[in-house]
Protein backbone atom coordinates (compact mmCIF):
# COMPACT_ATOMS: atom_id res chain seq x y z
CA UNK A 1 0.00 0.00 0.00
CA UNK A 2 2.68 2.08 0.83
CA UNK A 3 4.59 1.93 -2.39
CA UNK A 4 0.98 2.57 -4.67
CA UNK A 5 0.74 6.17 -2.44
CA UNK A 6 4.38 7.09 -4.09
CA UNK A 7 3.72 5.91 -7.31
CA UNK A 8 3.93 8.93 -9.63
CA UNK A 9 3.71 7.02 -13.34
CA UNK A 10 1.59 8.60 -15.45
CA UNK A 11 1.09 11.71 -13.44
CA UNK A 12 2.73 13.45 -16.13
CA UNK A 13 -0.12 12.31 -18.91
CA UNK A 14 -2.69 13.05 -16.27
CA UNK A 15 -1.03 17.13 -16.03
CA UNK A 16 -0.74 16.94 -19.82
CA UNK A 17 -4.54 15.96 -20.36
CA UNK A 18 -5.82 19.28 -17.40
CA UNK A 19 -3.08 21.95 -18.97
CA UNK A 20 -3.46 21.39 -22.76
CA UNK A 21 -7.27 22.25 -22.70
CA UNK A 22 -6.49 25.40 -20.64
CA UNK A 23 -3.27 26.71 -22.38
CA UNK A 24 -5.30 26.19 -26.19
CA UNK A 25 -8.53 28.12 -24.23
CA UNK A 26 -5.97 30.70 -23.19
CA UNK A 27 -4.26 31.41 -26.78
CA UNK A 28 -8.02 31.57 -28.23
CA UNK A 29 -9.02 33.95 -26.17
CA UNK A 30 -6.03 35.91 -26.95
CA UNK A 31 -7.09 35.91 -30.93
CA UNK A 32 -10.67 35.90 -30.05
CA UNK A 33 -9.54 39.71 -28.12
CA UNK A 34 -7.41 40.62 -31.36
CA UNK A 35 -10.24 40.18 -33.64
CA UNK A 36 -12.28 41.96 -31.78
CA UNK A 37 -9.91 44.83 -31.26
CA UNK A 38 -9.38 44.78 -34.79
CA UNK A 39 -13.32 44.75 -35.83
CA UNK A 40 -13.26 48.18 -33.80
CA UNK A 41 -10.50 49.53 -35.19
CA UNK A 42 -12.98 48.60 -38.96
CA UNK A 43 -15.81 49.94 -37.76
CA UNK A 44 -14.18 53.34 -36.30
CA UNK A 45 -12.84 54.06 -39.62
CA UNK A 46 -15.78 53.35 -41.59
CA UNK A 47 -17.56 55.52 -38.81
CA UNK A 48 -15.25 58.41 -39.61
CA UNK A 49 -14.97 57.89 -43.38
CA UNK A 50 -18.66 58.01 -43.43
CA UNK A 51 -18.68 61.50 -41.46
CA UNK A 52 -16.16 62.89 -43.97
CA UNK A 53 -18.34 62.43 -46.53
CA UNK A 54 -22.39 62.71 -44.83
CA UNK A 55 -21.14 66.13 -43.52
CA UNK A 56 -20.66 67.75 -46.62
CA UNK A 57 -22.79 70.53 -47.59
CA UNK A 58 -25.27 69.49 -50.38
CA UNK A 59 -25.23 65.72 -49.58
CA UNK A 60 -27.28 63.70 -47.71
CA UNK A 61 -26.98 61.71 -45.16
CA UNK A 62 -27.53 58.24 -47.38
CA UNK A 63 -23.86 59.54 -49.00
CA UNK A 64 -22.45 59.01 -45.60
CA UNK A 65 -23.93 55.22 -45.44
CA UNK A 66 -22.76 54.82 -48.69
CA UNK A 67 -19.64 55.70 -48.28
CA UNK A 68 -19.13 53.27 -45.29
CA UNK A 69 -20.28 50.62 -46.75
CA UNK A 70 -17.65 50.96 -49.80
CA UNK A 71 -14.58 51.52 -47.11
CA UNK A 72 -15.95 48.67 -45.28
CA UNK A 73 -16.23 46.17 -48.27
CA UNK A 74 -12.21 47.41 -48.74
CA UNK A 75 -11.23 46.97 -45.60
CA UNK A 76 -12.48 43.50 -45.60
CA UNK A 77 -15.87 43.20 -44.65
CA UNK A 78 -15.26 39.19 -43.14
CA UNK A 79 -13.56 40.29 -39.59
CA UNK A 80 -16.96 42.43 -38.60
CA UNK A 81 -19.87 40.45 -39.46
CA UNK A 82 -23.49 41.43 -39.54
CA UNK A 83 -22.50 45.59 -39.97
CA UNK A 84 -25.30 47.72 -39.12
CA UNK A 85 -24.94 51.39 -40.66
CA UNK A 86 -26.82 54.39 -39.72
CA UNK A 87 -26.69 57.74 -40.47
CA UNK A 88 -28.52 61.00 -38.91
CA UNK A 89 -27.90 64.40 -40.35
CA UNK A 90 -29.68 67.56 -38.92
CA UNK A 91 -28.99 70.98 -39.93
CA UNK A 92 -25.75 71.27 -36.91
CA UNK A 93 -24.58 67.76 -36.84
CA UNK A 94 -24.26 64.78 -38.75
CA UNK A 95 -23.84 61.03 -37.19
CA UNK A 96 -22.72 57.85 -38.34
CA UNK A 97 -23.12 54.57 -36.43
CA UNK A 98 -21.62 51.48 -37.31
CA UNK A 99 -22.87 48.37 -35.14
CA UNK A 100 -22.10 44.70 -35.44
CA UNK A 101 -19.72 41.52 -34.43
CA UNK A 102 -16.43 40.63 -33.81
CA UNK A 103 -15.69 37.62 -36.04
CA UNK A 104 -16.24 34.39 -33.64
CA UNK A 105 -12.65 31.87 -33.74
CA UNK A 106 -14.81 29.23 -32.40
CA UNK A 107 -18.39 30.32 -31.98
CA UNK A 108 -17.97 30.68 -28.33
CA UNK A 109 -17.79 34.54 -28.52
CA UNK A 110 -19.94 37.15 -29.55
CA UNK A 111 -18.63 40.04 -28.84
CA UNK A 112 -20.14 43.03 -30.07
CA UNK A 113 -18.70 46.14 -31.89
CA UNK A 114 -20.12 49.91 -31.84
CA UNK A 115 -18.61 52.80 -33.30
CA UNK A 116 -19.90 56.66 -33.60
CA UNK A 117 -18.47 59.41 -35.72
CA UNK A 118 -20.53 62.91 -35.19
CA UNK A 119 -19.12 66.29 -36.29
CA UNK A 120 -20.58 69.72 -37.20
CA UNK A 121 -22.86 69.05 -40.70
CA UNK A 122 -20.70 71.61 -43.25
CA UNK A 123 -22.66 74.66 -44.09
CA UNK A 124 -21.75 77.67 -46.66
CA UNK A 125 -21.96 81.16 -44.46
CA UNK A 126 -21.49 84.12 -46.62
CA UNK A 127 -18.92 86.62 -44.67
CA UNK A 128 -20.43 89.45 -45.77
CA UNK A 129 -18.51 92.06 -48.66
CA UNK A 130 -15.34 92.67 -47.89
CA UNK A 131 -14.19 96.27 -46.58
Amino acid sequence: LRGLRHDERGSVAAELVIATPLLLLLIMSVVQFALWEHATHVADAVAQQGLAVGRLQGEAATAGVTEAHQVLAQLGASVLTEPDIQATRTAEETTITVTGQAVSVVGLFHLSVRAVASGPTEAYTDPGPAP
